[in-house]
């Protein structure tokens, strides 16, 4: 067990929101152990975009939360995810911790839970079906998005309704104070916050991470997309043409960052700036080695993200020299992962088996 470290501004770091940051200072000001959790549902290959959710949980940890990793196999189930096959699901329960452990989250330094174990209990059941009687049918509709799933989905087949409920009952049932997750999940964790005082149930407070976008951009799409709406857009293995794996080689990294969305001077919702902003300076003491060869000025040694958005922003940098960068920057940081499954038999042959599913499918 870590010790207690309740550093605020490590906890609040990297975030895009904190529903509500005031209930969360009160809760660090108890000076307990909280316990904090973060929902996964074991669907396919690790995205670069899951080391953002990945590196708020080791925060986590890091400050002596009792962190939980739940794997959601029966969500994942009811969500169609792997052809709906829970061997496969469960296998791929077992390749994302190994993917934790390669980007430097210990498999021991958290408890995991398997939904198995939830839905065994007939308390769990009485707690989602107390909460679907606390809700509306358009209200659990309306959060069919934490599926990544459109309202009128759900008439696919009544399971998915039970899907926003069994999210809730979670959070209850594990007796959570923190709840982490992606702005994708943010509608979970407000029906959590909106019932729990009708069902007498402790209050979470929602830890959301901004989501990462895909290498294709938002095409054509004017202005922003912010919070959760983003994830429409998000880096998905479901779309492999604009998604990253941890697992990509070098030359795959390559030909998919050069191919990426990057118009010159443009900085918001820029897919390879966010790469910059949300994997590569989330790390401490990172620098960013730029070659200018398409720009006079010379090379350049960015150790901000905001340097990096005004140079790019300025046209002081071109996309070309950017996405070289990104690239090389990158690749180093997956370095560790590809060693790690190289040399872990298991998680070897977990990633193979993986691949050659999602490949088939």
């Amino acid at each position: 067990m870590k010790a207690l470290n309740l550093n605020e501004s490590i906890i609040k770091q990297g975030l895009e929101e904190i529903i509500t940051e005031e209930r969360l200072n009160s809760l660090l000001k108890e000076g307990r152990r909280l316990k904090a959790y973060i929902g996964v549902e074991p669907s396919g290959l690790f995205t670069i975009g899951w080391m953002i959710w990945a590196r708020k949980f080791k925060d986590l940890i890091d400050s002596g939360i009792e962190s939980i990793l739940l794997q959601a196999t029966w969500h994942a189930w009811i969500n169609d995810k792997l052809g709906g096959d829970m061997e496969n699901i469960r296998m791929c329960a077992t390749y994302i911790e190994h993917c934790l452990e390669a980007l430097g989250v210990p498999r021991n330094s958290y408890r995991t839970v398997y939904a198995d174990e939830l839905v065994s209990s007939k308390d769990y059941w009485s707690l989602v079906l107390k909460i679907a009687k606390a809700l509306t049918l358009n209200r659990v509709k309306r959060a069919l998005t934490i599926m990544g799933r459109k309202s009128d989905e759900a008439v696919m087949d009544f399971s998915k309704l039970i899907y926003p409920c069994m999210q809730v009952a979670d959070i209850f049932y594990l007796d959570l104070d923190l709840c982490l997750g992606g702005m994708d999940q943010r509608r979970a964790h407000v029906l959590a916050i909106e019932t729990a005082d009708k069902l007498n149930k402790k209050k979470p407070v929602a830890l959301h991470t901004p989501i990462l976008i895909g290498l294709a951009g938002l095409g054509r799409m004017e202005g922003s997309v912010k919070g959760e709406a983003i994830y429409e857009f998000k880096m998905s293995k479901s779309k492999p043409e604009t998604a990253l794996l941890i697992h990509d080689e070098e030359d795959e990294i390559e030909k998919k960052i050069m191919k990426a969305y990057c118009p010159a001077k443009m900085v918001e919702n820029n897919p390879i700036l966010e790469i910059c902003r949300l994997i590569l300076f989330s790390e401490p003491d990172f620098t960013l080695k730029i070659e200018r060869k398409t720009h006079h000025g010379g090379d350049i040694e960015v150790e901000d993200y905001r340097e990096l958005e005004d140079l790019y922003f300025k046209g002081e940098l071109h996309p070309l020299d950017l996405k070289k960068a990104v690239f090389m920057a990158l690749n180093e940081r997956l370095k560790p992962v590809r060693k790690y499954f190289e040399h872990t038999a298991e998680a070897y042959e977990l990633y193979n088996r993986l691949k050659s599913l999602t490949i088939t499918r």
